[in-house]
């Protein structure tokens, strides 16, 4: 007999996740109805919806704001991390002198960092993108470090005697050999660095959607805030799954071997 594939359907990958969504959905719109919970405290589905339509041009323009926050941090996050984890595997002295830095920058709290951030920047965009790439910086690093490091030793020895240089080696070997763990670290990234966006915004702005928060607290515009906090998780997703397509083109031996794998 020939054999199957047994990998699912784009579709199928996706109908799970859905159902459940919309399931989830009825129960909280028939739960706030039956229990007549006040729209302040509990806006059902629907309400949040018609704000997503009513409000549309507020909430997309502050979701600009607050994307273009996120990529900007992100890239630099991106940018600085990669070129820190190049430095640290080529030198095994800063390495052991950075390293231990970078690990104990995690226990620093960011809403602490922001403060600090608006005080010294001001309110604009700076000191948004800063925290933002504060917050993408760690995983990109670490995850960089360890692709490198985990690189075939046997097969550097076999271009190394080859007569390939430490560019060559890098260039053919090394960089190829960390990129997976590069964009599992980007994906983490660029996931919470929409978190460190409105973190940076709820310290102090005049746009975004960190920003259209604080203030639907303060009113207690509950569905404007869950209205929000849908776009944010949205951006979150879109960003993470453009990863994950730069992922594929980046790496198509990754498919094939996925494929191959799952062929019984």
């Amino acid at each position: 007999m020939t054999p199957t594939s047994t990998n699912p359907s784009p579709a199928s990958r996706w109908l799970a996740p859905v159902a459940i969504l919309i399931g989830v959905l009825l129960v909280w719109e028939a739960a706030v109805r039956i229990t007549h919970t006040p729209i302040w405290l509990l806006p059902p589905p629907s309400a949040v919806a018609t704000t997503l339509v009513r409000e549309r041009d507020l909430l997309l323009a502050n979701a600009r704001v607050t994307l273009v926050e996120v990529l900007v941090g992100f890239a630099l996050a991106l940018v600085s991390g990669v070129a820190l984890a190049i430095a640290l595997d080529a030198s095994p002295a800063l390495h052991r002198a950075l390293y231990p830095l970078v690990i104990g920058s995690q226990t620093i709290p960011i809403p602490a960092i922001a403060p600090l951030l608006l005080i010294w920047f001001g309110y604009g965009l700076l000191p948004k993108v800063l925290v933002t790439a504060l917050v993408g910086f760690f995983p990109i690093v670490v995850n960089m470090v360890d692709g490198l490091r985990s690189t075939d030793r046997e097969a550097d020895q076999l271009l190394r005697s080859l007569g390939a240089n430490r560019w060559t080696r890098f260039r053919l070997l090394r960089f190829p050999s960390a990129l997976p763990l590069l964009f599992s670290g980007a994906k983490i990234a660029v996931a919470i660095c929409v978190i460190g966006a409105v973190f940076g915004e709820l310290v102090g702005a005049k746009a975004g959607l960190g920003y259209l928060l604080t203030r639907a607290i303060a009113q207690f515009q509950t569905e404007r805030v869950i209205a929000a906090i849908v776009l944010l998780s949205l951006i979150a997703t879109l960003l993470f799954g453009a990863i994950a397509l730069i992922e594929r083109l980046a790496m198509p031996w990754r498919r094939f071997q996925t494929a191959t794998a799952a062929t019984p």
